[in-house]
């Protein structure tokens, strides 16, 4: 063989070696290829599936309504034995003429423009007896005060903030002593509020349609209140003094004038005490009747 051939001879294997190598290479790069393909494939479908069964985990958002009336529901839980405290501890302490009047008021927050007060306390309403006194009511804002830093009002009712408020409501009482009726009663109040030289001054109007042993009746109420906080570090408080008058139906004329006294104390953002001293003259019947009474108020703010 002589050296051309054995020339040629090399570069043919040379040339069969690459090939052949070269096919390996592809064929390996198509594989590789295919498990790349087949990896992400089921990646996504994974992912896919997660994203799916994701989506049918995810609870359906709520109705405005529907969360408002949760909420509702939630805030009321326990409101039974807070009214049955009210009822143990409302009898009078010594006389009639001498009285000892809790009350629990928890409001819950609808909206902006709404709230939701259910109220339980004792009152004084008949000559012979007093009562327990407890409802839900629904009340409405209206515009806010220009000026919120001159108010009276506590950062916890946001009423006080309030140039008009509305409250829509229905109370029912029961007497705890003496021999009075039950009544039902719708109640219906406007109550504007006005900054006049740092103070905050409301005027509130209220009718009650009242049905007492199923005897119908109104009454008219007009409540005048001046109020102020104050601050001491970080002690707040707002006291007030308040003048009311009623006019009853049952009697034709000015039946009840009330002046009061107190003071409220905010605890926390959803807590605030109130304490107060109220006289009240009655002239619906012969002779005429006086009241003394220190009344103590929890508000609870939801």
């Amino acid at each position: 063989m002589n050296m051309k051939t054995e020339v040629r001879l090399m570069i043919s294997l040379g040339a069969a070696h690459r090939s052949a190598a070269d096919e390996r290479a592809d064929i390996e790069g198509r594989f590789i290829a295919h498990s790349v393909r087949r990896r992400l494939n089921h990646l996504a479908g994974m992912q896919g599936a997660h994203r799916e069964g994701y989506s049918t985990m995810m609870p359906q958002q709520s109705p405005p309504w529907l969360i408002q009336c949760r909420r509702l529901a939630h805030s009321l839980r326990g409101l039974v034995w807070v009214a049955l405290l009210v009822v143990l501890f409302g009898a009078p302490t010594r006389a009639q003429t001498r009285q000892f009047w809790p009350e629990v008021d928890a409001f819950v927050k609808l909206n902006d423009r709404m709230r939701f007060l259910f109220l339980a306390t004792t009152v004084k309403e008949e000559r012979s007896a007093t009562e327990v006194e407890m409802g839900p009511n629904f009340d409405f804002y209206l515009k806010r005060l220009r000026d919120k830093k001159r108010s009276g009002g506590l950062g916890q009712d946001e009423s006080k903030n309030r140039l008009l408020m509305v409250r829509v409501g229905y109370r029912y009482i029961h007497p705890l002593t003496g021999g009075g009726s039950n009544e039902q009663r719708g109640v219906l109040e406007l109550t504007g509020r006005h900054n006049l030289v740092g103070l905050l001054v409301s005027d509130r109007n209220r009718m009650d349609f009242r049905f007492i042993g199923g005897q119908y009746s109104w009454r008219y109420r007009n409540r005048l209140t001046i109020e102020r906080e104050f601050s001491i570090g970080r002690f707040k408080f707002a006291p007030y003094a308040r003048v009311e008058v009623f006019h009853d139906s049952r009697f034709n004329k000015w039946s009840r004038t009330a002046v009061t006294a107190g003071s409220v104390f905010p605890i926390t953002k959803h807590l605030e005490l109130e304490g107060y001293f109220e006289h009240q003259n009655d002239t619906g019947g012969s002779p005429n009747r006086q009241v003394d009474a220190v009344g103590t108020v929890i508000n609870l703010y939801f």
